[in-house]
């Protein structure tokens, strides 16, 4: 696959899980209860998109002949740095990773009000526009 197909694949995505999330976001600003198995929706919807924007991270840095770290921590500082990033930037994208840790190796111990509370206040858009970029 070619980086600029990837580009858009990972825009696609974004567009659709954007979608799910908004959704979600405005169901929480009602009041409205999630099921277990809506939360787990959630929860997925978030790891997806924080997944494909490591992915896309490393692609990028790939694409500028840079070596690619195995860690998402160090992918995203190195990616932060070659794209003059602020240092309150780099520090949102390591709580996204460190989120999206715990909710694939810890997700026995998720605070799910603090989750909805993220979800609510949109604090995911970060992730989206990074993955609605397609440029280089």
């Amino acid at each position: 696959m070619t980086l600029e197909l990837y580009l858009r694949e990972t825009a696609n995505l974004a567009a659709d899980y954007k979608h799910l999330l908004d959704s979600a976001a405005e169901n929480i600003a009602q009041n409205n209860s999630f099921s277990k198995l809506e939360q787990n929706g959630l929860l997925h919807c978030l790891q997806i998109v924080t997944e494909n924007a490591i992915g896309k991270a490393k692609h990028l840095l790939k694409a500028a002949g840079e070596p690619t770290p195995v860690s998402a921590y160090d992918a995203i500082q190195k990616l932060g740095r070659l794209q003059h990033w602020t240092d309150t930037e780099i520090t949102q994208w390591n709580a996204i990773i460190g989120l999206r840790n715990r909710i694939v190796h810890e997700y026995m111990n998720i605070d799910m009000r603090l989750v909805l509370t993220l979800v609510e206040q949109k604090r995911y858009q970060i992730i989206i526009d990074f993955l609605l970029n397609e440029t280089l």
